[in-house]
């Protein structure tokens, strides 16, 4: 009777947003290197063995190059600000391609001037005397401009500064023409891989920003689409110690074929690819590929008991992995579901629960 009532709030909250788009299927070719492939060769040959490259070498699929084009604006109360920077990933949308991000402060940190140069701070935002632990947050899909800054306010509270990433097409990021972040997670194959793995190099810059602001201890901190694109960072990026993983599961096509999130999405692929197709052309993007990668990192898993958008078999499924495997890790179920998650009384269970273990790991 219980789960009848999650499932049931589940699907009202669900059905409350009114501007889904059912996009048409694209395999997206335009969007991946072709790899030598003669002309005529079928797009399905093409992205498999572009995807099974990615896998091969993630490390260079992945790779980020540095950059010094930091522009950090302080906000008025001196302990937060805003951050900005070019993306890794140049993309056709003017807007995607500037990284912006909101950082919080610790109020444990005292504020310092490594310099006085006003184009330092431009530059490089804010240096501090003590920088003990910072936290890169990645909101969820279709988070708006004021997503989980509660939870960064929560964690300036356990002590530890936070920086919120605004992911690819979100926001300020999001170009005209779109009313919804489609781009990162649509019928179009090829770009919703790239869109992750342009998620992944922006996060690995901002972590790099991070680390150039003095912070030694950094963590990770990822919700529901956030994060899976959490733990391909945490898997690619050395500066990563711990990672907090909220909602999640081992195959990125699953979630989106199976779940109630992104049923608008499925219907755009449906009758153009089956399922056992799209999981492995969206490989490079899926998270238990790489979870050697995370062995040495602290990592902190939850789900949530009554979930439809990540469906809880699949949760429990990535747990198993991990188990098997032997790879350390901590778990917790929340007593709701995917969207109830962000609700009282369950949104403060969820992130005390993911600020106490980030405060214990870094």
């Amino acid at each position: 009777m219980i789960t009848s009532l999650f499932h049931a709030w589940e699907r009202r909250l669900h059905a409350a947003s009114k501007d889904r788009v059912v996009r048409p299927f694209e395999w997206g070719l335009d969007w991946v290197e072709p790899n030598g492939h003669p002309p005529g060769t079928p797009p399905e040959r093409i992205l498999l063995d572009w995807a099974s490259h990615a896998v091969a070498d993630s490390q260079r699929f992945f790779d980020t190059p540095d950059t010094s084009d930091y522009a950090f604006r302080p906000g008025a109360d001196g302990a937060t600000g805003s951050l900005s920077f070019p993306s890794a990933m140049r993309t056709p949308y003017p807007e995607n391609n500037t990284v912006q991000a909101l950082y919080f402060r610790a109020g444990s940190e005292e504020a310092g001037s490594k310099e006085q140069d006003p184009a330092y701070v431009r530059r490089a935002g804010p240096a501090f005397r003590t920088r003990p632990r910072a936290v890169l947050v990645l909101p969820q899909w279709n988070a708006g401009p004021d997503g989980h800054v509660g939870l960064c306010r929560l964690l300036n509270r356990f002590g530890m500064s936070a920086l919120r990433l605004t992911l690819p097409y979100h926001d300020a990021r999001r170009p005209p023409e779109l009313g919804r972040a489609d781009y990162i997670v649509s019928a179009n194959i090829g770009r919703t891989v790239q869109a992750c793995r342009q998620a992944v190099m922006d996060a690995r810059r901002a972590i790099r920003w991070l680390a150039h602001q003095g912070y030694e201890r950094i963590g990770i901190l990822g919700t529901s689409l956030g994060s899976c694109l959490s733990l391909l960072t945490a898997a690619h990026e050395p500066l990563v110690r711990a990672q907090a993983l909220n909602h999640i599961s081992p195959y990125f096509a699953d979630v989106v074929w199976r779940g109630l999130s992104t049923t608008h999405v499925r219907e755009g692929l449906e009758g153009a690819i089956d399922l056992d197709r799209l999981r492995q052309l969206w490989l490079p993007i899926s998270p238990h590929i790489y979870l050697e990668r995370v062995r040495e990192k602290k990592t902190l898993l939850v789900y949530a008991k009554y979930d439809l958008t990540f469906p809880v078999d699949l949760s429990r499924d990535l747990v198993r992995r991990f188990e098997r495997l032997g790879i350390p890790h901590e778990l917790a179920v929340l007593p709701c579901g995917h969207y109830s998650t962000g609700l009282t009384p369950f949104k403060y269970l969820d992130g005390f629960l993911l600020a106490r273990f980030l405060d214990r790991n870094l």
